[in-house]
């Protein structure tokens, strides 16, 4: 690889690891509570598995990006594994990304059919900070995918 590859590569995982952070970040973060019929109620995203399992996946996927920043060389000949890790941890932001927006929409649209009613008219903050982490976990995953074709593209002979 020459070296507007490896800054290429090197660029591509730094934002990667800031939008993964940005992400674990404000869903921790995001928490409201309120109250309805004299009932006090917490909005966090401890409350609900599929924002944990996004938190996870993105924290996963940030201290992936950081090792292979600093342990891989452009002389290394771990590219192989790097690319097959890198189309993983793609392959499970983009999992964590649609479970978490389907939760997010059922929070904001509710479902008739089963009788959920919406919360995002309690918890507006809430919302708006798992939309924030959503959006930054999306980017996220379109990085991946951008690492994943400039390595296709950059590294011609990969596969023999």
């Amino acid at each position: 690889m020459t070296k507007t590859q490896i800054g290429l590569n090197v660029f591509l995982r730094f934002l990667a690891i800031g939008a993964t952070i940005a992400a674990v970040v404000i869903m921790v973060l995001s928490h409201q509570s309120t109250k309805v019929l004299n009932l006090t109620f917490t909005a966090k995203y401890s409350n609900e598995p599929v924002f944990r399992y996004f938190v996870i996946a993105e924290a996963v996927a940030s201290g992936y990006s950081l090792i292979v920043l600093l342990f891989t060389r452009s002389k290394n000949s771990l590219w192989r594994l790097v690319l097959i890790l890198d189309v993983v941890i793609a392959m499970l932001l983009s999992s964590s990304v649609s479970a978490a927006l389907a939760i997010a929409h059922v929070g904001k649209k509710g479902n008739d059919h089963a009788g959920w009613l919406p919360i995002c008219g309690q918890v507006p903050k809430f919302c708006d900070h798992v939309n924030g982490s959503l959006i930054a976990g999306f980017a996220a995953a379109i990085i991946y995918l951008l690492l994943i074709c400039s390595s296709f593209y950059y590294v011609p002979n990969l596969f023999p």
